[in-house]
């Protein structure tokens, strides 16, 4: 395997720990490592693109990136769904192309990418928890770009990595849990204003009011909350809010 005599240390661990208090959030710090894991793997005669993907459910996301470029040829592997950093992610190992124009395992995908002037790529699992996988990615216009050292750093990084992403994944879903929750009470007030309105116009009961507002959402085959909605906004009222915004 052709070694271009790169810089293949290992991350100073003081420079990542600065990192980490450097930087504003999860999205920023992962930038920063990526730019330094392209660099550590780039030869004066090659420029190693590197990012991140993260999948979850049915999306594929690239969370950092050391460039546009490296942007633009993950999205050649989404597009095909397909090649060494998506398998990396998926699978929990490293899957590595050393030349493109001889690789036999993703034909479609090669051809496009190596379309692009990529001869190689790494791709390395990230460890996460849960339903969703990551991987850090190299891409390079060489042949047989990455030697047994590079990509020893490679998984390197991809450790520095998994702290710092698995918080983000933690924290987008509190989030998503946060705003389902937001949603499904703001549903339940508006839907409770519009009783209460339905009420002292029918002088009928709770349970009448109800009923009222279901046979008017499924007469008009809407969904309840905007029947509701309708109700409150016939009396000029904007939207509906909830008493923790």
């Amino acid at each position: 395997m052709v070694d271009h005599e790169r810089d293949r240390g290992p991350a100073v661990p003081g420079l990542l720990q600065d990192m980490v208090l450097d930087s504003d959030d999860v999205e920023e710090f992962l930038t920063k490592l990526v730019k330094i894991a392209g660099s550590t793997l780039s030869a004066e005669d090659d420029e190693v693109l590197c990012g991140v993907t993260l999948l979850r459910a049915r999306t594929k996301t690239t969370v950092a990136s050391n460039g546009t470029d490296a942007q633009k040829m993950d999205e050649v592997q989404y597009e095909y769904d397909d090649g060494p950093c998506l398998r990396a992610a998926r699978k929990g190992i490293v899957h590595y192309v050393c030349n493109f124009d001889t690789e036999e395992r993703f034909p479609e995908y090669s051809r496009a990418i190596s379309g692009h002037g990529i001869k190689s790529a790494l791709g390395v699992p990230i460890p996460l928890e849960g339903e969703a996988t990551a991987a850090l990615n190299f891409y390079s216009p060489l042949t047989d770009a990455f030697s047994e050292e590079a990509i020893d750093a490679a998984q390197r990084f991809a450790e520095e990595a998994s702290v710092s992403l698995r918080l983000a994944v933690r924290i987008a879903k509190l989030t998503d849990s946060s705003a389902d929750m937001r949603a499904a009470m703001e549903s339940r007030t508006t839907i409770d204003l519009a009783v209460g309105v339905i009420m002292g116009q029918n002088r009928c009961s709770q349970d009448e009011a109800m009923s009222i507002l279901k046979a008017a959402s499924s007469a008009r085959n809407i969904k309840l909350r905007d029947v509701a909605a309708s109700v409150l906004q016939s009396l000029g009222h904007g939207p509906a809010k909830t008493h923790f915004e």
